[in-house]
């Protein structure tokens, strides 16, 4: 595991002290789940953007072509 020395605005460490303590974790926890996630999103960003450079205009209306017409199912309708 590595050690890494950040300087932050005391205002942030503040902040990040007192989620540490709300939450029963250390800053340390709280600052390695940020940073995995921020990792996370921007693999399933770079990930969404080349899988759509494959993707094919006709592929994707063919495909919509078998979703069936008519009333949603119920549950299924959008928030108004």
């Amino acid at each position: 595991m590595s050690t890494l020395s950040l300087r932050l605005p005391n205002s942030l460490h503040q902040k990040l002290k007192e989620l540490a303590a709300k939450e029963g974790i250390s800053i340390n926890q709280i600052l390695t789940t940020a940073a995995a996630e921020k990792i996370a999103a921007l693999a399933t960003e770079e990930y969404l953007l080349e899988r759509g450079k494959r993707g094919r205009k006709t592929k994707f209306r063919r495909v919509l072509g078998k979703v069936p017409t008519g009333a949603p199912v119920s549950g299924d309708q959008p928030d108004a």
